[in-house]
């Protein structure tokens, strides 16, 4: 598998290239939880008279004579509707809920409401969780492989495996800014906890591959380090393959039959988990493997 490292690595780069490049110029279309405001679901009750729910146009005209002309309006299922505004007061919210009753009856059934300074505490401490989730993984990583480093020194394992992680990361990033640009797609506090998963299935699946590294260059110290390297990835390619599709087919399950509230989350998880399963396979090892050649020859050159 090695020999194919080079087209490896190109795939990841482009790929994580495209993505900062959408995340930069698109940016994340932040939802209720980051940005503040209020989020009202609510049910129509067919009757014989309005056998269906009625049109965008009429219930968005209904929403405007309470003052949330502006307000998004998002269809859920046949009979569910998902409204988002401005942060309202209890007594704007009761409104909100009588003029929607003009075109029909409706069911509340759930009310949110985020203030704009919750929102922007709650954007700065996901990005700190990310942080610190990276840096105890890159020092986890460097303690669980101290001694291993006949060849490579443990804390470039920690790099490798934290290059896999921004490439894991950075993927389903670029993918929501570009459904946010093109379809409005938000991402909320949801979008953060699958990143973080992301994080732990992605390095667990690194850790496997570098601990049959150890063993190897522990049970075949004649070997080359990247023959080792490459036997290694050979040894654990089916088992990281099998874990993934079996997670893979659970979350295809939940985006095509799963509610509105959970379709995104679990695609966010899908595309990190199928793009892990690649770096941690094709992307940290061949960098290891590639780091380590190219130092040998900064070496022999000196």
């Amino acid at each position: 598998m090695m020999k194919y490292r080079t087209p490896f690595l190109v795939v990841a780069l482009t790929l994580m290239v495209a993505s900062f490049v959408a995340v930069g110029v698109w940016g994340l279309k932040f939802g209720l939880d980051f940005t503040g405001g209020s989020l009202l679901e609510v049910a129509y009750t067919p009757s014989p008279a309005s056998p269906t729910m009625p049109a965008m146009e009429k219930l968005s005209g209904a929403l405007g004579t309470v003052g949330l002309g502006d307000a998004k309006l998002q269809q859920s299922g046949n009979t569910k509707l998902i409204i988002r505004t401005r942060t309202l007061s209890i007594e704007e919210h009761n409104t909100a809920i009588t003029a929607l009753n003009t075109t029909g009856q409706w069911t509340e059934d759930h009310f949110t409401s985020v203030g704009p300074t919750i929102g922007s505490e709650l954007r700065q401490r996901a990005l700190i969780a990310i942080a610190i989730a990276v840096l105890a993984i890159l020092s986890y990583i460097a303690f669980a492989f101290r001694g291993i480093g006949r060849d490579v020194p443990s804390w470039k394992y920690g790099v490798a495996a934290i290059f896999a992680l921004v490439h894991d990361i950075i993927l389903p990033t670029g993918l929501f800014a570009f459904l946010g640009y093109q379809y409005s797609i938000e991402v909320d506090a949801l979008f953060i906890t699958a990143l973080l998963t992301i994080l732990g299935f992605s390095i667990h699946d690194t850790i496997v591959v570098f601990d049959r590294v150890r063993e190897n260059l522990t049970r075949y110290p004649s070997k080359t380090f990247r023959d080792n390297v490459d036997a290694s990835m050979r040894e654990t390619l089916a088992r990281s393959i099998n874990t993934s599709l079996a997670t893979l087919l659970v979350l295809i399950a939940i985006i095509a039959l799963g509610g509105e509230t959970v379709r995104y989350f679990a695609l966010a998880l899908a595309v990190g988990i199928a793009f892990g399963t690649y770096s941690s396979i094709c992307v940290a090892s061949p960098l290891l493997v590639t780091w380590h050649e190219w130092s040998q020859g900064r070496s022999s050159k000196q």
